[in-house]
């Protein structure tokens, strides 16, 4: 059976993504090259950025792309995080508020990469 490394978001700049990423998620992104760099969430969770215009293949494909999703354990935690990305300057397509599977609100990432966090 085959199974998945990671998750690759192509990004324009690899180190102000891993700025960005170890600041909101709190962990240490791993520089593997210049253009290519690999943040780890969880034990098999990892997302690789690739710097787009490094591709090969090349690709005219650029970000915004993708959603992570990620749950919060309740909904303190999720205001919690809401409120502190907040403060961080992380820009929301959306804001806080409730649909039909919960509360949740959507981040974006540098690239406008989305970040869903639900409760």
């Amino acid at each position: 059976m085959l199974t998945i490394d990671s998750i690759v978001f192509y990004v324009e700049n690899v180190q102000l993504s891993m700025a960005f990423y170890a600041e909101v998620f709190e962990c240490e992104p791993k520089l593997l090259s210049p253009t290519f760099a690999v943040v780890e969430f969880a034990e098999n969770v990892k997302i690789t950025l690739k710097q787009a215009d490094a591709l090969t293949p090349s690709s005219p494909i650029r970000g915004g792309g993708a959603e992570l999703s990620i749950p919060a354990t309740n909904s303190v935690e999720l205001d919690n995080l809401f409120e502190k990305w907040k403060q961080q300057g992380v820009t929301f397509a959306q804001e806080r508020e409730e649909s039909v599977y919960g509360i949740n609100f959507v981040a974006l990432d540098l690239d406008g990469h989305r970040l869903r966090v639900f409760a």
